[in-house]
């Protein structure tokens, strides 16, 4: 019987205190200040880029979608919305996005990100984990082909007369100085028959 060294394993295992803080996410690109808007149309990349505090257990992986207005969610970024643990940013072509998914297309709307780790969307507050982020909104637009105005372009809102003349306000003058000019004239005839 050979001898046999005792096996020797070393396990290590992350321990959080019970007082540490949820991890969150801090978006630093685009700013936050205001709605960003985003152009679908070619070399126009989209980069999301953020801060992670008081994360103490590294997430494996995380998944970035953008949730639109209508309900719909896309996944962000090259690949398919996974991204390792560890980045801290991401880099989306919308206009790729919506070349190679003609059926689910994006649309011009308001979207929210969203970012979670391995737990999912709707993993429990846990202090040291990544809790799921979803605070910032930005918005996509599909650019209009130029028209020339030889070609018989027109704008439907540029008329100010036509404007001001539709106006409630407007016709709520006009009907006014009818009211008083009539009972003006109603007044002046009843005077001079007395």
């Amino acid at each position: 019987m050979a001898n046999q060294a005792p096996s020797s394993s070393s396990t290590s295992q992350l321990i959080i205190p019970q007082t540490a803080a949820a991890g969150g996410i801090t978006v630093t690109q685009p700013p936050q200040t205001a709605t960003s808007f985003f152009k679908i149309a070619p070399s126009n990349l989209i980069t999301f880029a953020w801060n992670m505090t008081s994360v103490l257990a590294t997430p494996t992986h995380l998944t970035v979608s953008a949730v639109c207005d209508n309900g719909n969610t896309y996944p962000v970024g090259p690949t398919d919305g996974i991204i390792p643990g560890t980045a801290s940013s991401v880099v989306w072509d919308v206009y790729s996005y919506q070349q190679a998914h003609p059926n689910t297309p994006l649309a011009q709307a308001t979207y929210t990100l969203n970012i979670w780790d391995e737990r999912g969307p709707g993993a429990a507050r846990r202090g040291g984990y990544l809790q799921p982020y979803n605070a910032l909104q930005f918005a996509l637009y599909t650019p209009q082909a130029y028209t020339p105005l030889a070609s018989g372009w027109t704008c439907t809102g540029c008329s100010g007369a036509m404007a001001l003349a539709a106006h409630p306000a407007f016709i709520g003058v006009l009907v006014s100085f009818l009211i008083f000019l009539l009972s003006g004239f109603h007044l002046l005839r009843t005077a001079n028959n007395r």
